[in-house]
């Protein structure tokens, strides 16, 4: 698996017709840009991002994800964020469309400090893509047709209209495809199970630097969110149904499956990064969930993708 990708590494590996000179801080609070996407590549490097990306696919292929694939048969657009590993793989017929990539500055500029919080479709283990229909992809369109005309122009204010843009082009994402959310008034429990969650998911993806996982255990997370074990406990079974060891467990293996399919490591390096002391460990918890061994599912998933 590979580090996760840069404003910088993004700019060097896409190159387009129409790329301004990239600058981390070109709005003067943070980055911003649009692009067409028909110069886009075949397969995008399965991985996590600094930057936040909204595309317009016109065309079809796959999104990979941790845990999913997605097949795009039809007009889609598609949210990525840093906290969401995925890749995309293009399928037969013409590639069109528009991307466009911010930073958490840009968007939070101003005083809108909540709006990527609250925001479901950047949010791990949720629904990442909308599929919109006639009226509302001509709605789109004309949107990022804007955004793009917007970019080139010289008006003083065009980011402040450019951020407007995109707080639109998110919204009428959600009105296509509500997301259930906790309420603003959640419970303490709901609270406390909500930050569980995101502190588990922050681990991840693992990266080849060499940082493994810091917390694995339920006492972990309770004393990195100063609250009592059986508190946090009680408090994601009320939630969600299920225990605070179970979400622990699917999610390292989630991120076994991504490591096993996508990577060249070793059985011993997989282990060791997921935070097993000895391979066999790993290898028993991996059999026991799957129902096969990690070298199986490596070469049951690699022959696949051969076929």
């Amino acid at each position: 698996m590979q580090n996760i990708e840069t404003l910088a590494e993004f700019y060097q590996t896409h190159p387009v017709a129409n790329q301004k000179i990239f600058s981390e801080n070109n709005t003067g609070q943070g980055h911003f840009n649009v692009f067409l996407r028909e110069p886009c590549k075949m397969r995008s490097p399965f991985s996590r991002r600094d930057f936040y990306k909204i595309v317009l696919i016109l065309g079809k292929g796959k999104m990979h994800y941790t845990d999913k694939q997605v097949i795009v048969d039809r007009p889609a657009l598609v949210f990525s964020s840093p906290s969401v590993t995925s890749s995309w793989e293009s399928g037969p017929g013409e590639q069109k469309g528009w991307f466009c990539l911010f930073s958490q500055a840009f968007i939070e500029s101003q005083g809108r400090n909540s709006i990527l919080h609250d925001f479901a479709m950047f949010k791990p283990g949720g629904s990442h893509i909308v599929f919109p229909d006639e009226a509302q992809l001509t709605f789109l369109t004309g949107l990022l047709r804007r955004m793009m005309e917007e970019m080139d122009g010289e008006y003083i204010h065009k980011y402040d209209l450019l951020r407007n843009y995109l707080q639109v082009l998110m919204h009428e994402a959600l009105k296509m495809s509500p997301v259930n959310t906790f309420e603003p008034n959640a419970s303490a429990a709901a609270r406390i199970t909500t930050r569980f969650l995101e502190l588990l998911e922050r681990q991840f993806p693992i990266d080849p630097s060499g940082k493994d996982l810091n917390l694995n255990s339920a006492q972990d997370f309770a004393q990195s969110l100063a609250v009592h074990t059986n508190h946090l406990n009680r408090s994601v079974k009320e939630i969600t149904g299920k225990t605070t060891t179970q979400h622990i467990s699917e999610r390292i293996l989630k991120e076994a499956n991504a490591l096993l399919k996508h990577t060249d490591w070793s059985i011993a390096q997989v282990a060791n990064a997921l935070g097993f002391e000895e391979p066999a460990y790993f290898t028993s918890f991996f059999k026991k969930s799957t129902g096969v061994s990690p070298v199986m599912y490596r070469t049951a998933n690699t022959n696949m993708a051969t076929l």
